[in-house]
This record gives C-alpha cells, sequence and structure tokens, in this order.
C-alpha cells in the first residue's frame, strides 16, 4: 500500500470517568472558557449538570447550549453560533451523540471562519477552526474520533458530508458510563452504525494497515457484546466494549472512508427522518450482499473477525457466513424495513432518483469494492423498501 495520512484527536482518554478530567484537558489546550454544546436529553438525565460541577471545581467560566436536536440542520446549528457570538468563548465541548458532536463540530468552523455550512461541503476545505472537546454519550458514530460532520440543509434536505483536518476534535473524553443508560432502540442502533463504520473502511478502496487492524478489532468487539449490550443495559463489561469499538470504528472510516452503506443512508435518513444508525441498519445486509463480489476474501475477513467463519472456511463460504450473519443480527436486534418503520410507499418511491443522485454525490460510493451506477442504487433502494 501507498503511505496513507492518518488524523486524530490530539488527546485520547479512554475509560470509566474520563469525562472527568475535562477541566485538565482543557487546560492542556490553553481553553479557559468553553461553551457546552449539547442536547435537551443530556439536561433532563444529569448529564448536562455532571460535566457542568465539573468545570465549576475548576472555576471555569462556562456556557451552555443544550437545544441541539436530532440530525443537525443548517438553521439549527445557525442557533448555536449565534449563542457563541453572544459569549466570548474559545472552546467548544461537545456532550451526546452523534447530533451534538456534529453540531459542535459545525459550530467550531463557522464561529471562526463565517460563511454557510454548505461553503464546506466535500470536497471543499474545512479550516481548523476553535478546538473541540468531544464527550459522546452512545457508542456508535465514533464521531469523537472523526473529521467529518453530517449537517442537513434545511433549504434542499440534503445532508450534506463536511469532511477536513478542521473537523476532527482536538479531544476525545470517551466515558463508558455515559452510556449506561441508553435505551435498547438506541444501543442497537447505533452499534449496527459502528459495525458499518469498521466494515466498510475495511473494504474501502482507501483502507490501509493502520485502519485494517483498528477496523478488525472493532468488528470483533461488535459481534460479541453488541447483543448484551441491548439485552443487559447494565452489562459494564459490555458497554466498556462497545464504546471502544464505536471509537475505533471512528478511527477507522475517518482515514480510511466510508462507502456505499453511508452513501444511500445519508439521503434515506435526511427525507424520511430515519435515524443515522437505523438507516445503516435497513441497508446494511443487501449493500453487502450487492458488495460481497467486488471484495471477497476483505469480507471474508470481516466474517473471520465477527465469530461467523474460521480460518479453515474457504473465502467464498465465509462471505455467505458473513451474509447469515448480518442478515440475522438485523432479525434479533428487531432492525425494521422501510416500510415495517412507515415510510409512506409512494412518497418513497417518488425520490428513489434524487436519492441515488445524492448518494453519489457524496462520494462515498466511489469508495465501495462494487462501484455502481445511478440505476444500480436506485434498484438497491427499492430491494431494501420491504
Amino acid at each position: 500500500m501507498v503511505a496513507s495520512s492518518i488524523y486524530l484527536p490530539n488527546i485520547l482518554r479512554i475509560g470509566a470517568g474520563a469525562s472527568g478530567q475535562l477541566a485538565e484537558v482543557l487546560a492542556e489546550l490553553g481553553a479557559s472558557r468553553p461553551m457546552l454544546v449539547t442536547d435537551p436529553f443530556m439536561q433532563q438525565c444529569g448529564y448536562v449538570d455532571r460535566i457542568v460541577q465539573c468545570l465549576k471545581d475548576g472555576a471555569i467560566e462556562h456556557g451552555v447550549f443544550a437545544d441541539c436536536v436530532p440530525d443537525p440542520t443548517t438553521d439549527s446549528v445557525a442557533a448555536a453560533v449565534r449563542y457563541w457570538q453572544q459569549g466570548d468563548f474559545d472552546a467548544v465541548v461537545a456532550l451526546g451523540g452523534g447530533s451534538s458532536i456534529d453540531t459542535a463540530k459545525a459550530v467550531a468552523v463557522l464561529a471562526i471562519h463565517g460563511g454557510a455550512m454548505r461553503d464546506y461541503k466535500a470536497p471543499n476545505p474545512v479550516p481548523v477552526g476553535a478546538p473541540i472537546i468531544a464527550i459522546p454519550t452512545t457508542a456508535g458514530t465514533g464521531s469523537e474520533a472523526t473529521r467529518v460532520t453530517v449537517v442537513t440543509d434545511t433549504e434542499t434536505q440534503e445532508k450534506m458530508m463536511c469532511l477536513g483536518v478542521g473537523l476532527m476534535p482536538s479531544a476525545a473524553l470517551v466515558d463508558f458510563e455515559l452510556t449506561m443508560s441508553m435505551p435498547y432502540r438506541l444501543t442497537a442502533d447505533t452499534g449496527i452504525d459502528s459495525l458499518c463504520h469498521a466494515m466498510e473502511a475495511y473494504v474501502s478502496r482507501k483502507a490501509n494497515t493502520f485502519t485494517d487492524s483498528i477496523a478488525l478489532a472493532s468488528m470483533s468487539a461488535i459481534a460479541r457484546h453488541i447483543r448484551s449490550a441491548c439485552d443487559e443495559p447494565d452489562n459494564r463489561a459490555a458497554r466498556e466494549a462497545m464504546m471502544l469499538a464505536a471509537t475505533q470504528g471512528g478511527m477507522a472510516f475517518s482515514n480510511a472512508s466510508v462507502t456505499l452503506i453511508h452513501g444511500m443512508s445519508r439521503p434515506l435518513g435526511a427525507f424520511f427522518h430515519v435515524p443515522h444508525g437505523l438507516s445503516n441498519a435497513m441497508l446494511m445486509p443487501q449493500l453487502t450482499e450487492f458488495s460481497l463480489p467486488g471484495a471477497t476474501q476483505r469480507y471474508a475477513d470481516c466474517a473471520r473477525a465477527m465469530g461467523l467463519a474460521s480460518a479453515a472456511d474457504s473465502d467464498k463460504a465465509a462471505g455467505i457466513a458473513l451474509l447469515d450473519g448480518l442478515y440475522q443480527l438485523n432479525a434479533d436486534l428487531s432492525v425494521p424495513s422501510p416500510q415495517a418503520y412507515g415510510i409512506d410507499n409512494s412518497r418513497y418511491m417518488s425520490v428513489i432518483s434524487t436519492m441515488a443522485q445524492q448518494a453519489l454525490a457524496s462520494g462515498s460510493p466511489n469508495n465501495n469494492p462494487l462501484i455502481p451506477d445511478q440505476q444500480q442504487i436506485e434498484a438497491l433502494y427499492s430491494s431494501v423498501w420491504q
């Protein structure tokens, strides 16, 4: 393989209680007045108070913006930027799932450099803005370790992917104890999101030796622990394993790119307000089946890492076992099809062409082992309907 560029947070704290080191990390970054970016649920469950207490204990002045919305939009990001402009902030602390972290990343860039979010849509460059400290509360998006953010354009309903070094958090505090209250559906969907990150990074045309190792480790841990994390929410070992796997998945795909699943997932989520992890899960088995012939050995490695096949199995047999395992995982975790989720059929079919165009425009399908054309993507959207 040719030389690869690897981007990671400068500071990474992992393990129980890592979130309690926020004041210390801010000092390392030379920041003294952070803006906490979070959502109403984080306030309701007491996590905001927990983080604010860390700041108070460190005598650190701060502000709290707690109006993040699921799947951030340009309007919701603009509200956060206005909050920044009212204070004398010098860093952004993101507390929550991918939506809060994505919002914080957008604020960090827009608050310093201005413009509109669409100005930074891939492949446009994203400059370094304010320092970002990410404290994830879900084991799924891996956004704490990626140079990616996704924001929906309120005017066009397009989920815009922005990619650049300016979106990489300066620090990530990965504390699995913050995931202990995650409900079943969120645990399942974010866990499958992590699995997609790792698997797509491994089969991506931009895969490299660094991402290969952490992608395989992530897949292995998820396969062993996702069902336990869902069925036994107080299982600390399972929660810890899933949290680390999510961060590994984020590292992997941020440096090797995602492929067809994420390319098709973003439009599906934008048009029908399907949570990101769930839209990935809806697509994962059938899109893997489409892509399998393009990277039989790589997908076989995935099957072996996930314990679905052994070294004695042929690559072909391992690939079949992988597909069986992915379909079974979706069944075990009650992942609905678009139809079962309640999406209107006529509406769905009417936007398939537009969704396919947006998927291709994202660039992600070009990293896929088999690169689909517009017609093939439309056919795949049709096939996953039920």
